[in-house]
């Protein structure tokens, strides 16, 4: 083979490879799909809440959702549903009926606000237990390496024998899991 064709080639499948790099998704679910695959599966749910014109959710989905690290992690250990704060159908949970609020112009979905416990921000990154219980809460938008360490914090129940500052100095300092390669922060 020529040495110039042998380029070319070698260019077209880097170019192949990280184009699949790039494209690492996260596998999301409906709401109710969640529920029995969660179920079926024996794994936890995890809650993106987010709005139409919020930027931040958009630079998370597209920082964060979108680095391989944490859409393989979320895939393997989560059950990931993209839940609209502003959706205004109605949507059955553990035996209730949750609807969207008008509020002036503007509303909110009941389950949203029940999942966020009241506090309505966005983006923020629900997490529910194997039995539909919500651990916790976390608003803001976070950094692939951040939230790699949140996802593991919660997947392995760690959130249930230590402190989230001692876990953050032993995550960081390699005791405890890897952290997400790369600085994008």
């Amino acid at each position: 083979m020529k040495p110039v064709l042998k380029y070319f080639l070698m260019i077209g499948l880097l170019a192949f490879v990280s184009d699949a790099k790039a494209q690492a998704e996260i596998h999301w679910v409906e709401f109710s799909d969640a529920v029995r695959q969660a179920r079926l599966e024996n794994k936890k749910i995890m809650v993106d809440i987010y709005t139409q014109w919020c930027g931040w959710c958009r630079v998370m989905d597209q920082k964060t959702f979108h680095h391989e690290d944490v859409a393989n992690y979320v895939n393997d250990r989560y059950v990931a549903v993209k839940f609209d704060a502003e959706f205004t159908g109605d949507i059955e949970f553990n035996g209730r009926t949750y609807s969207y609020v008008r509020k002036g112009k503007k509303g909110y979905h009941e389950l949203a606000a029940e999942l966020m416990r009241g506090r309505l921000s966005y983006p923020t990154i629900v997490f529910l237990d194997e039995e539909l219980n919500v651990i916790q809460p976390i608003p803001g938008y976070q950094n692939p390496v951040d939230f790699q360490m949140i996802l593991m914090y919660f997947a392995d129940n760690y959130f249930r024998r230590i402190p989230w500052d001692k876990f953050t100095f032993q995550y960081r300092n390699q005791r405890i899991g890897q952290p997400v390669n790369g600085n994008n922060r």
